[in-house]
């Protein structure tokens, strides 16, 4: 099995007041742990990782980037020091080659990173070769493999990502589930692409679901409500009603439930407990930042939502070591 390098370290107080011995318990009590180096820090599932997969929710922290949506003390970090791993089209392309390069050093050895182009999908990758890798124009929402030192990524600030590790034949995957993913069962796809191409068995398949907009604060439509409706039996469960047309959905749950009915395991399910809504200082969130900017923007500037966000800006690595 893989062995990851890193140094960890002690996890810092949040500017929500939390202090770090009960940020540390609740991480220590959900299976997930912080490792950082040289200033960025990453959220480790720790089951993934003492069964040989090396894996990572990257935060904000420790980048180059400048991101002028939300004020560096709200954020967490000085100006210039932003994890941007994405977008292109709004963000240098040397800011966002060393992004990725001091957010894969945080793992140690040669890593080579597959990612998709997004769409809010269900479309599944599978990265079968080194040729799979370089091509990150692909449509989809999902990647697949069991290449060694090789580890895929999907793109999120408020969606949920998912990742997903069989211990048994050393396949993987990586999720992003927005709404419209999670409605299209991305998840529960993506376990039947692992027993398909790999022989992947649910029952032996260990999930982190990552941070992600919480049912507190992730409002949403009747498009929404409909959606799920159309696509799931008792879906209701999953909104808590604010207003007329409108409600509160838990994503985070709805994903557990697929992988449970795909035939994962409770026990081997994994939920990280933070919303990136609530916490700016550590995670980018879409929603948050989009606000930010429509209240701080000079007047006679139209609004339109930086695609480094839109497209959003975390990866998340998962890797079956040899």
């Amino acid at each position: 099995m893989a062995v990851v390098s890193g140094q960890l370290s002690e996890l810092t107080a949040s500017t929500r007041g939390l202090d770090a011995k009960s940020d540390e318990q609740i991480l220590t009590d959900t299976g997930f742990f912080w490792r950082e180096r040289n200033g960025v820090k990453v959220l480790i599932c720790r089951e993934l990782e003492e069964n040989g997969f090396v894996n990572g929710f990257s935060t904000r922290l420790g980048g180059v980037s400048t991101l002028v949506s939300v004020p560096p003390a709200l954020a967490g970090g000085a100006s210039g020091s932003d994890l941007n791993l994405a977008g292109f089209d709004e963000d240098a392309a040397e800011n966002i080659a060393e992004n990725r390069r001091r957010f894969l050093a945080v793992f140690g050895g040669e890593l080579r990173l597959a990612t998709v182009w997004q769409v809010h999908g269900d479309t599944i990758k599978t990265v079968v070769t080194i040729s799979d890798i370089g091509n990150s124009d692909d449509r989809a929402d999902a990647a697949v493999s069991n290449l060694k030192n090789v580890v895929v990524g999907v793109k999120t600030a408020d969606c949920v990502p998912i990742l997903i590790g069989d211990p048994v034949t050393g396949a993987f995957a990586a999720v992003h589930a927005g709404w419209r993913g999670t409605a299209q069962s991305i998840v529960s796809k993506t376990v039947g692409k692992l027993k398909e191409v790999y022989g992947a068995n649910p029952a032996d398949m260990i999930a982190a679901i990552g941070p992600a907009a919480g049912c507190g604060n992730y409002e949403i439509g009747n498009d929404v409500i409909e959606a799920f409706a159309a696509n799931f039996t008792g879906s209701e469960k999953y909104f808590t009603r604010t207003r007329d047309g409108h409600a509160l959905v838990d994503l985070h749950q709805a994903n557990r439930d697929q992988l449970m009915t795909s035939g994962a395991r409770a026990a081997n399910i994994y939920t990280a407990p933070f919303c990136t809504i609530e916490r700016p200082d550590l995670f980018f969130s879409y929603r948050l930042e989009k606000t930010q900017i429509r209240q701080n923007r000079p007047p006679a500037l139209r609004y339109r939502p930086p695609r480094y966000i839109t497209r959003a800006v975390r990866v998340i690595c998962l890797d079956f070591g040899g």
